[in-house]
């Protein structure tokens, strides 16, 4: 949340992207941090998995702000 922030108070959409990229791999470092609380049983099961799957939310709903602010456009599905 803070690289987002961070990125938001700046001037320009390429400098707000770079710091998504970053808040991205952040997302990334804290599901590294989930397997190792499960791996220490610091975390059952379901807490683990409902955790990561926030984390995957969150890094789906970032690289989505990304493609918005460089323009690419997401390929659109046959009507």
């Amino acid at each position: 949340m803070a690289n987002i922030a961070e990125g938001f108070a700046r001037r320009y959409d390429r400098e707000l992207t770079q710091f998504l990229f970053v808040a991205k791999g952040s997302a990334a470092e804290v599901q590294s941090h989930l397997f190792v609380a499960l791996d220490r049983s610091h975390l059952d099961d379901e807490t683990f998995q409902a955790t990561f799957d926030l984390a995957d939310e969150v890094t789906r709903q970032i690289s989505g702000l990304i493609s918005y602010l460089t323009g690419r456009k997401r390929p659109q599905t046959a009507s």
